[in-house]
């Protein structure tokens, strides 16, 4: 078999000559499409997708592109505000990872995609049939069943949309239980009939609502008389006459233990949310390193196969090792219940085909099940790719899939996900009432309109010991970070003046960067833009205490200084290793619709607040069934590439990192402790009264709004290039600490602080081993040379660095050295 399944003929060629099918559209729905015949008596052709994964190997940065593209397309046919308020709904077991795609291109849309496997426990909130497919009942088993109740658009995805059958009948079934305004049909080709394609708008009449469809490319099939008993006859012929595809000798078959996320679904069988996104990009890097490092060297030819309905999560890893995997090239695709007859011509999609039985216990029985393309392909190395409850005596016996896999390529690697079981359902207990926030000059040195602090206050508690006697505390009693202060560093006269001049120096920058980040969440998220005269919500900033607060506040200054807004501004307090206050939470659910709420840090460096968040966002909606918050979160500067919402992703000096209370309204590091903190009291923080000579805070934030109108014209520009770039997170910075952690031989990637911003407070509040700095920084890191200077510190100056500098913990045991729960490492 030739290698190439499109190599210059058009792979429905075979089908069109034998049965006078023709396709009717431009080249570029002969480049999506090729044509194959099945066993089906409802329709004997079958359009195969060379772009969506499943019979054609592909790159699967194609397969992504595709998808994610008609998902960009849909962001922009709904607007920012419906985006965000979309549901994207994908079919099995074709779709299910172009549905993904779909969701990932139009942001923050949860996804569910249906399934053909029953699961003990979760009751279905709906199905469907599928009329013309081999297997045709459908579930749909969302672990929230909110998911589909919700006003938003609903977003519907399909490989392809032909008769419309499909597509309409879920939409009319779910109509009748969850009604909405609007849908939005998606596929990779619009196939429909003249007599079809009317049908539409009829249907949206029917049902009082507006239906749109957004395709990759659009033609028709014109079917000759007779076909479907040509076809069939066509098939029983050259299955009868086909021979048996040669095998080899049988590959060497290997297990590798990817490490997945714990409780991370799988896929999107019973809901994937913005939050699991968030967490699987993550981890996609060191799990695809996992994948590299168990290939052979000579592998050069490299298949990804997913399973059945199992096709995202296999996609994402596929990507990441097309990116990692040097000198390879790497191809993806999935098995199938389809049954397809397989013919080897350079003019016909299905060039070969594996069969083997059923691996997963399915709830149809153990028939047949297929992978496509793969036998003669040439592939040195086959990662299959399938969860837990497929990980059967069936998948290892003589026969099974690694067997068949295993006599057609000299290496296959077995990659198991755990399958994703929901929660039982959990109802609380009604906490009491929640206090409302604290505000200044009572708590805080801010104006009581700049901000509103959802903590309790603690300034009467003693909570401070010396940095040295603090962390060798926390190493003996096993304490957590949390549970006490630092003593708050007071900055000398002459670093007092070095936070002075670099504020006289970037004010302007730091004013550019605000007016972006906030003209992004106005722009993409809920804000005060009049629909039919009535004003939709506005976003309800809430910033993440303490570093996040001054950006928070300058947030709220550019919104009413340039569009007249008054935005409703908090400050929250999440820990890492324990989460965001679950309390805070529920006051804001209870004052604000969770969908308006946009989270504020003051920076990234490796993206720990980012995962922290979202881990913490799952566990709330689990423990409480309060769904709506973003998993996400703005910042003033990116450098980490974690987040997608940003003023600027360069690494400079931003003068509030440079100091704690006296530029964050005189308020201490929040505080985390069962003595306390009870199960229904926010967070705890000091109010450092006795500071109020050192204070800068309402100076810092004056000095940086006073620079606005000079840089209206910049922001205006750099807006419309963000808006227009993409700006999906790359965790290029965790990438780098994962290296500098090796390198350094620290091995704990907790103990790396990458950025300006990290590197401060390294030296302010630990017990620093040494400081990376990329050779040639200037000013930017003045501050950092003197605080080094001052606690001994060597700066060693790196040719290649992602970020201007990089504090490091020492990775043995000293006073100071804290790991991954907050905890300090021993040795």
């Amino acid at each position: 078999m030739n290698n190439a399944v499109h190599n210059g003929v058009w792979s429905g060629t075979w089908v069109a000559e034998r049965l006078g099918v023709e396709l009717v559209g431009d080249d570029e729905l002969r480049e999506l499409l090729g044509l194959a015949l099945r066993r089906n008596p409802r329709r004997a052709h079958l359009l195969v997708s060379n772009v969506l994964g499943k019979h054609v190997p592909q790159s699967p940065a194609v397969v992504y592109g595709h998808g994610f593209a008609l998902g960009k397309r849909v962001r922009e046919l709904l607007g920012a505000d419906e985006s965000r308020r979309a549901v994207v709904l994908g079919y099995a077991e074709t779709a299910t990872g172009l549905g993904h795609c779909v969701a990932d291109g139009v942001g923050l849309a949860p996804y569910l995609h249906s399934t053909r496997r029953p699961v003990d426990g979760v009751a279905p909130a709906g199905g469907f049939e599928e009329s013309h497919s081999h297997a045709t009942s459908h579930l749909l088993l969302p672990e929230n069943p909110a998911l589909l109740a919700g006003p938003g658009p609903l977003v519907l995805v399909d490989d392809e949309f032909s008769t419309g059958n499909t597509v309409l009948n879920t939409i009319r079934a779910l109509h009748e239980r969850y009604p909405r305004e609007r849908y939005v049909i998606v596929a990779l080709v619009d196939m429909r009939s003249a007599a079809d394609a009317g049908r539409l708008d009829e249907f949206a009449d029917e049902i009082g609502a507006r239906v749109d469809l957004v395709s990759a490319a659009d033609g028709t099939v014109r079917l000759p008389e007779g076909v479907l008993a040509k076809g069939q006859a066509l098939v029983e012929r050259y299955e009868r006459a086909a021979a048996p595809v040669q095998q080899g000798a049988g590959g060497r078959v290997s297990r590798v233990e990817l490490r997945w996320p714990a409780r991370l679904p799988d896929g999107g069988r019973h809901g994937f949310t913005p939050g699991h996104r968030i967490r699987l990009e993550g981890a996609l890097p060191a799990m695809a390193a996992r994948v590299a490092d168990a290939l052979p060297d000579t592998a050069r030819r490299v298949l990804v196969l997913g399973f059945e309905e199992l096709m995202y999560a296999p996609l994402r890893l596929a990507r990441e090792l097309e990116q990692v995997a040097e000198g390879a090239e790497v191809r993806f695709s999935t098995t199938t219940r389809s049954p397809v007859l397989a013919v080897d011509d350079p003019g016909y999609a299905i060039r070969s085909r594996l069969v083997f039985p059923a691996h997963d216990d399915p709830a149809d029985g153990h028939g047949e099940r297929y992978a496509y393309n793969v036998a003669g392909a040439g592939f040195d190395a086959v990662v299959a790719v399938v969860d837990s409850a497929a990980d059967t005596p069936q998948l290892h016996a003589p026969g099974g899939l690694l067997a068949t896999l295993a006599a057609h390529t000299p290496n296959v690697v077995l990659a198991v996900l755990p399958s994703y079981v929901p929660a039982p359902p959990h109802v609380p207990e009604r906490p009491r009432m929640l206090p409302e926030p604290l505000r200044g000059p009572a708590f805080s040195s801010y104006p009581p309109d700049e901000v509103g602090w959802l903590l309790q206050d603690l300034s009467d508690v003693s909570l401070e010991a010396p940095t040295e006697e603090r962390e060798e505390a926390i190493q003996a009693g096993g304490a957590h970070y949390a549970e006490s202060l630092p003593v708050e560093y007071q900055p000398s006269d002459q670093y007092q003046e070095l936070f002075r001049a670099a504020l006289d120096t970037s004010a302007a920058r730091i004013a550019q960067a605000v007016g972006a980040v906030t003209e992004l969440v106005l722009a993409e998220l809920p804000h005060s833009r009049k629909r039919g005269g009535t004003p939709t919500p506005r976003p309800v900033l809430v910033s993440l205490a303490r570093a996040g607060t001054p950006v928070g506040a300058l947030m709220r200054r550019w919104a009413k200084h340039r569009h007249g807004l008054e935005l409703p501004h908090y400050a929250v307090s999440i820990v890492r290793g324990r989460g965001i206050d679950a309390n805070a939470l529920r006051w804001l659910a209870a004052h604000h619709d969770p969908a308006d709420v946009v989270f504020v840090d003051g920076w990234t460096g490796k993206g720990a607040i980012t995962r922290e968040l979202a881990d913490a966002i799952e566990e709330f909606e689990a423990s409480d069934g309060i769904t709506g918050f973003a998993p996400e979160i703005a910042v003033l500067a990116d450098p980490g590439s974690c987040v997608r919402t940003y003023g600027t992703r360069e690494d400079f000096l931003i003068p509030s990192a440079c100091l704690n209370s006296t530029v964050s309204g005189l308020i201490s590091r929040t505080v985390l402790r069962a003595d306390l903190v009870g199960p229904n009291d926010f967070h705890g923080a000091k109010f450092y009264r006795e500071l109020a000579g050192a204070d800068v805070s309402v100076d810092f934030l004056d000095a940086v709004s006073a620079r606005f109108p000079e840089v209206a014209d910049a922001v205006g520009t750099s807006v419309k290039e963000l808006l227009a770039a993409d700006r999906s997170p790359t965790w290029e910075g965790w990438a780098a600490v994962e290296r500098i952690s090796e390198e350094y031989e620290i091995h704990d990637v907790n103990l790396v602080k990458p950025g300006v911003g990290e590197t401060t407070r390294v030296l302010l509040r630990r017990v620093p081993w040494k400081i990376l700095a990329r050779a040639g920084a200037g000013a930017d890191l003045d501050h950092v040379r003197l605080l080094a200077e001052q606690r001994g510190v060597p700066v060693e100056e790196v040719a290649e660095l992602p970020y201007t500098c990089v504090g490091l913990i020492h990775p043995k045991y000293t006073r100071g050295a804290t790991g991954a729960d907050g905890r300090a490492v021993s040795v």
